[in-house]
């Protein structure tokens, strides 16, 4: 299995912000349409999550200009996909992306607090919780080097 990050286009936006939560999992993550056009409008990169061919999920991710800060802003993978370990994999590839810029020297994620499967596989990557809550979520930080 071959993780990818691919722009959002006129193929497959439609599939993307198609993609399902189960119900108690909605409160988490926003809808990815919104994501869509918060990175349009706020900046960053939305991108589509294949794995092979397949579409799994949706990210959005950037650097915020006014902390400094690089941030993976949203992290999905669709109710079907789950279970399968294309969250692990599209993190690591989220990561390795964002090492590639010469200024990224830390990468935080945020959470909802009662989200335990975002806390557990942070943690199993080598994020660390900084402590704080920013906008009601836990803040997790990662040495991007």
């Amino acid at each position: 299995m071959t993780i990818t990050l691919q722009e959002i286009t006129k193929a497959n936006w439609q599939q993307v912000i198609k993609l399902k939560l189960a119900d108690e999992q909605k409160n988490w993550v926003a809808p990815n349409w919104y994501s869509i056009l918060e990175a349009h409008y706020e900046g960053g990169f939305a991108r589509a999550i294949y794995a092979d061919d397949t579409l799994v999920g949706f990210t959005y991710f950037g650097h915020d200009d006014d902390s400094g800060r690089w941030y993976i802003v949203r992290l999905m993978i669709g109710l079907e996909q789950q279970g399968k370990g294309y969250g692990r994999a599209a993190l690591h590839e989220i990561i390795n992306t964002m090492r590639q810029n010469p200024d990224c020297h830390e990468i935080y994620i945020s959470f909802e607090p009662d989200n335990d499967v975002a806390r557990h596989l942070y943690a199993s990557i080598g994020f660390e919780d900084t402590g704080t809550i920013e906008d009601g979520e836990v803040v997790f930080r990662l040495p991007a080097k």
